[in-house]
């Protein structure tokens, strides 16, 4: 198999593995899923390859949890809760992206709206819990 099949073999299976999961990985969570069966991979073949695809709108980040960013596969708007105790992003289908909020913005900037990110951010009930805080 020539290197350019190679590349293609794992660049769709970043992607496929991004868009199956629903852990919003790192690149290296990614690099420590593929590499059993890639073991060729790089984390540099990675990272250039989320790069990639978030360019393109393939994938999108969710954001930097503590200091790592993590991505996602589904690009369609919906709203993620980040738990800062366990590190587990969550995605909350049942509550929706505002529309209304979203035209606010356009109305306040003057701009055109691509797409809207919500997300909170706090701790997950068993790491409140932990913690002895209340949930």
């Amino acid at each position: 198999m020539d290197t350019t099949t190679k590349q293609f073999r794992k660049r769709n299976a970043i992607l496929a593995y991004l868009r199956q999961t629903k852990d919003h990985p790192s690149a290296e969570m990614v690099f420590t899923h593929l590499k059993p069966e890639y073991p060729d991979l790089s984390l540099g073949t990675v990272y250039r390859n989320l790069s990639m695809f978030k360019s393109k709108g393939e994938i999108m980040s969710v954001g930097t949890v503590n200091g790592v960013e993590r991505f996602d596969g589904n690009t369609t708007p919906h709203v993620h809760f980040v738990c800062m105790g366990c590190e587990a992003i969550t995605d909350l289908p049942q509550i929706a992206v505002p529309e209304a909020l979203n035209q606010q913005v356009t109305e306040e900037t003057g701009g055109v709206i691509d797409t809207c990110q919500l997300t909170f951010v706090g701790k997950c009930q068993a790491c409140a819990n932990k913690k002895g805080e209340a949930v």
